[in-house]
């Protein structure tokens, strides 16, 4: 679908909204009951509404995704243009590779390839730049990591990130020569980063392999790109921290505690206006101009119909392609990976400055090829490791939306 035809949809849109104001309005100022006409006028074009809303969100973020796409393999080409003849002979030692397992190439591309783990039984270290535009491919097709900050681990273990657990005591006024009063409250404790491992398996097929006008680390690259995201993005929501990735909608001291839970003026099955009107002042001015709303599209699809005390619906919708629409202010986003049951204190959605989720990859991936293992069904099967660790660093920049208890 074109640029244009998303433009019509949204005008359509708009229009809706308007006709449906107009009813509301006349309804109002008549006598405050609707007739039984009016009634079904109004569910339908709420209905085409709702139709709408949801066909101009999912086309946009499909010509979000191929604009991504097409930024990448335009670095892809670039980069591949300004490889030096050894870096050059690395990748094609790694695409041989990536076809059926064969080790023909060079014994110096090959030892390049081993690096430290020549014992382990077929596993080749990915080259770096193929494991950076996988890591690539994963910002473009899921939220969080887009919106985090990230790090790139090559030779450390970990990464260590200093928290402040507790602020210094304000200033005191005293005469010109009296002693200054020490201070005992302010505290540093630390946060440790430790890449866990994270293991993908997909399967090919060898005709594609040897006929396809994409090479063959592209298409791997793009399969293990989704397995790989699709994991952490779960966890960037909801994980546990125990051998995954923190999640912003768990609840933990290491994270963010349930000192940031907001669930003032929702009920225990909605969110409401005043709700989200509570979540956006609990955070602190000096973060606004970095927030960022994130919900499943279950609530998204409640929340464009939530209305302020004088009837207005507060959702405002896009009016240009590729532009998130805006609530209270602030952008929103859908993940599928969000909270989406509406139920006594249940969490489902949250505010925040998402530069304060930390997510440190490593860049030594693992790649082993069984071009045996799947010979009677003629497919290759590619199994990857790739480690990683994710987490809130500060939790005053987020606010979770939680239902009434």
């Amino acid at each position: 679908m074109s640029a244009e035809n998303i433009l019509q949809m949204k005008q359509e849109r708009a229009n809706l909204t308007k006709e449906i104001r107009e009813l509301m309005d006349g309804v109002e100022k008549r006598d405050g009951v609707e007739t039984a006409e009016e009634k079904e006028k109004r569910s339908k074009m709420e209905t085409r509404f709702d139709d709408l809303h949801k066909k101009i969100t999912d086309e946009e973020r499909q010509l979000e995704r191929e604009r991504l796409a097409g930024e990448t393999q335009k670095q892809i080409d670039e980069g591949r243009k300004n490889e030096t003849d050894p870096e050059k002979e690395v990748r094609a030692a790694f695409s041989k590779f990536l076809v059926d397992g064969s080790k023909s190439a060079s014994e110096e591309s090959y030892r390049a390839l081993q690096q430290t783990n020549a014992t382990q039984a077929g596993y080749l270290v990915a080259p770096q730049q193929f494991v950076a535009e996988l890591i690539k491919d994963i910002d473009n097709e899921f939220i969080i990591r887009g919106l985090a900050r990230k790090f790139s681990l090559t030779k450390t273990q970990s990464l260590g990130f200093p928290k402040r657990t507790a602020r210094m005591a304000r200033a005191v006024r005293g005469s010109e020569i009296q002693a200054p009063t020490a201070d005992t409250q302010l505290a540093f404790g630390k946060r440790e980063f430790y890449p866990k491992w994270m293991t993908a398996e997909c399967l090919v097929s060898k005709p594609l392999l040897r006929n396809s006008a994409i090479s063959v680390d592209d298409i791997v690259r793009g399969e293990l790109a989704y397995a790989f995201g699709e994991t952490q993005e779960m966890e960037y929501m909801t994980g546990n921290g125990a051998n995954q990735a923190l999640g912003v909608f768990t609840a933990s001291n290491d994270g963010i505690s349930t000192a940031r839970d907001v669930s003032t003026g929702n009920t225990n099955t909605a969110i409401t206006y005043d709700g989200l009107k509570e979540a956006k002042y609990f955070m602190k001015a000096g973060y606004w101009p970095r927030l960022r709303w994130v919900f499943h599209r279950d609530a998204v699809k409640m929340l464009a119909k939530i209305k302020d005390g004088e009837g207005r619906y507060m959702w405002q919708d896009s009016v240009r392609v590729g532009e998130p629409d805006i609530l209270l202010g602030f952008p929103v986003h859908m993940s599928e990976y969000a909270p989406n049951t509406f139920a006594n204190g249940l969490y489902v959605g949250i505010l925040g400055d998402f530069g304060k989720y930390w997510i440190a990859d490593s860049l030594a991936m693992e790649i082993q090829v069984l071009a045996e293992l799947y010979a009677r069904t003629n497919q290759v099967d590619y199994i990857a490791r790739l480690e990683n660790d994710a987490m809130p660093v500060l939790e005053e920049a987020f606010a979770r939306v939680t239902l009434a208890p």
